[in-house]
Order: C-alpha cells, then structure tokens, then sequence
C-alpha cells in the first residue's frame, strides 16, 4: 500500500516547485516585471498570478511580485532655462570652430538685411502715404492744393505802364534813391519808384473806393495793394501776383496798418508797429541786431516792423519806395505792399502755380497755420471784390 500510494509530501513538493518555478521565472526575466505598462507586460502578469493562485489557493502571495514603474521610458525634457544655457554654450564653441567663424557673420548679415527689408516694407509705405503739402494743416476745412481766388483787376487812370499816365515813366528800374543809410554802408536792393510825381497809389481811388464797400480793407490800403500788383506785373511779367495775396498778409500781420495804430492818408501807419524782440522766446525766433537799432531802436535783437512786419535785415534787400518820397520806409504801407510783392515773386516764382504760391507764403513765415490763414483770407476778399 505504501508502495503503490501516493506520499504525503507529493503536492507540496510540486507546489513548491510551481512556486520555485515562477520565481525563477520572474527572476530570469527581468525585462517583464521592469518594462513600461503595456499591455502585454499587464497580461503576462495576471497570468503568472493566475497560475500561482490555481496551484495555492488560499496560500500567501509571494514575496517576488512584480512592480510596474509607470512612464519608464518616456522622454525627459530639461528646463528651459538650461536648454538656452546649453545652446548658448554649443553656439559659442561652434563659433570657435572654422566652421563657424565662417558661416555665423554670414547668419549675421542675413540677419541685418532681412530686418533691414522689413523695415523698409513697412516705414516707406507708410511715409508715403503720408506725404503732403508742408502748407495743409489737419484742421483745415478749405482745400488746399490750389491758389487763392484772383480778386477784382485794379484800374484807373494813372496806373504804371499807361500810356501817356501819370508815373508811367516812373516804373521800378529808374533812378535809385538812397533812402535811410543802414550799417556799413550796405544801401536795400530792390525796385523803387522815381521821385516828383507824388504817390501813383492815389491814381487807384476809384476801384478802392468800390472795393473797399466790399471788403471793409482801407482805402489807403487798397490804393497799395492794388498798385503793386500793377507794378509787379510790368517788373515780375511772369509772377502773376494778386493784390488779395498781399491783402491777406497785410490783414494776418497788422490788420492792414490798424494794429494800435492808423494809416494816414500818405500811407504811413503811426505811431510805428514794432513788434516785440526776436529772442527765441515765446515761440519766436532768435535774430540778433541787424540794423544797429537804426529802424527798429533796439540794439540787442531784431523786431519785425511796419504794416507788412519786415524784419530789418530783409528789408535790406527788398525794400522800395513806391510813393516817390525818396525813402525806403518800412513803415508805410506803400513802401511795404511793394517790398512784399518783390519778396514773393524773387527766384522766379509764378504764383499761380500752387506749389509756388504755397513755398512763397511759406517763406514769408515758415508756419503751416499762417498760410492756411493766408489762403482763405485771400479767397475770402477775392470772392467778396467781384460781387
């Protein structure tokens, strides 16, 4: 009976043999209890728990139970900070390489040029676009890309280049009268008009009787306006200067002669306009002493003078005498309506071209407000003289 019997320790013999076996398993395979989570290494370990269950049931489990280790594999990404750290130090022993030397200024000047490009493709379109008349002011309401409305034709008899007139000999280009002496000698360039025939500007008091009903602009003021635009077009053929351009500056500068002073009949405003000293304050410009204060009494700085407001070195070179008086004197209105006109008209300017006209303004005062203010002025007594 023993003999043919089965022995006691059989079953655990082979128990522990199937428990030997998945140990030895386990620890001959070490990749399956080590890998990622996956599926298979999932299922080949419910089996191995499976199989020892079967063969003890009830038993502990045992002591070499596989662990899964989640992401085992997955990719490690450093801090940013330490990847610029590292590309900042491959770069630079790169850059030490012949290689490098080589190619990295030419990455450089790729570089410089590609930003130079962008830049231009965005600032040239956008600078022109924004191109303009200096002249045009952003608040302006009337266009400006034209000249102001030409005014009522002065006339009457008298007037220069009339034949067998009054003063029709006595165009500018006849004898020069010296006027007042200015420092160092230097005497004012510019067209005058011969003594001894009394002031041509009377000859116009018709037409500025009429114009001035229109306008409400001073008669005296009027025969000067008027009688410079005549002037100027035997002097100046090609200027085509109106006399309501010069009535706008002569109203903009000194309400034509009427700023705390009074024009009398001769065309002379008094007491003098002077205007305050040319230091560079308050928006002004510094221009210091020019005429030794001989027309504007101060020796320090210059000031603007006269119903036209010249500043002494200017009326240097364009002052006139326009009512044979013998002087050149920027304080009267006739003088100085003349001055402007040759002002205006040098370098060759035709003023009814509309970039002339508005470089002609703005070289009388480099301010954009100024000439829209001139502009509209001088349509406005245009439009008004031909009602």
């Amino acid at each position: 009976m023993t003999a043919g019997g089965p022995t006691v320790g059989t079953p655990a013999t082979a128990e522990g043999g199937a428990k030997s076996g998945s140990t030895e398993d386990a620890a001959s395979t070490p990749d399956s209890a080590e890998t990622g989570p996956g599926p298979i290494a999932t299922a080949d370990a419910t089996k191995a728990e499976g199989v020892a269950g079967a063969g003890a049931a009830g038993s502990p489990p045992a002591s070499g139970r596989r662990r899964r280790i989640p992401f085992a594999h997955a990719v490690r990404v450093p801090p940013p900070r330490q990847l610029a750290v590292g590309a900042a130090r491959a770069t630079r022993a790169w850059s030490r390489r012949p290689s490098g030397r080589t190619t990295l200024p030419g990455l450089f000047l790729l570089a410089l040029v590609a930003a130079t490009a962008a830049a231009g493709a965005l600032l040239v379109p956008a600078t022109v676009r924004r191109t303009q008349p200096v002249a045009v002011d952003v608040t302006a309401t009337v266009a400006v890309s034209g000249v102001p409305e030409g005014g009522s034709t002065p006339g009457g008899p008298g007037l220069p280049g009339g034949p067998g007139l009054p003063g029709a000999t006595d165009l500018p280009g006849g004898p020069v009268v010296t006027g007042t002496p200015l420092p160092g000698g230097v005497q004012p360039t510019g067209p005058v008009v011969g003594p001894g025939t009394g002031r041509p500007a009377d000859a116009l008091a018709a037409w500025a009787t009429q114009v001035h009903a229109k306008t409400q602009i001073p008669v005296v003021a009027l025969q000067a306006y008027g009688y410079a635009e005549r002037v100027l077009e035997q002097t100046h053929r090609s200027c085509q200067l109106s006399w309501t351009t010069l009535a706008a500056i002569g109203y903009v500068e000194s309400a034509h002669g009427g700023f705390r002073s009074t024009l009398g009949p001769n065309g002379v405003a008094e007491p003098e306009i002077v205007g305050p000293p040319l230091d560079g304050k308050g928006g002004t410009s510094r221009i210091l002493d020019t005429d030794q204060g001989r027309l504007d009494h101060d020796t320090v700085y210059d000031r603007a003078l006269g119903p036209m407001q010249f500043i002494p070195s200017t009326w240097q070179l364009v002052g006139a005498d326009a009512d044979n008086d013998g002087v050149r004197n920027p304080h009267d209105i006739d003088d100085a309506a003349l001055a402007a006109g040759n002002y205006l008209c040098q370098g060759g300017r035709n003023m009814s071209i509309p970039g002339d006209w508005w470089g002609a303004i703005l070289s009388y005062n480099d301010v954009r407000r100024y000439a829209q203010d001139i502009f509209e002025k001088a349509n406005e007594y245009g439009r008004l003289s031909r009602t």
